[in-house]
């Protein structure tokens, strides 16, 4: 049987965890409304769906703050490249006048 005060404590550190997720959402759906834009932007000047250098750029800077934040740099880079995965595909879409 758990204590009471274990529960509770349990309890309220994913409150916290919760209240995390939601705001890691919420921040993803802006950065996405702002990659949009860009590939909007890109579509409109025929420029390139990927920007490899830009790429190169931000895993640096962000494996750098990850380290700062006692994050695993690793970590930091496999959540990134997944995220532009996904940028790149908008933007595929955008240009080919799909969205």
């Amino acid at each position: 049987m758990v204590d009471n005060e274990v529960t509770d404590e349990l309890l309220s550190l994913r409150s916290t965890i919760d209240n995390i997720d939601a705001a890691l959402i919420h921040m993803l759906a802006e950065r996405f409304k702002a990659t949009q834009q860009v590939g909007r932007l890109k579509a409109e000047h025929d420029l390139p769906a990927a920007d490899p250098e830009r790429e190169k750029r931000q895993i640096a800077r962000l494996r750098a703050l990850a380290e700062d934040a006692h994050l695993d740099p690793a970590f930091a880079e496999k959540w990134f490249n997944f995220v532009v995965a996904e940028v790149i595909h908008h933007h595929e879409q955008i240009a080919a006048g799909e969205r």
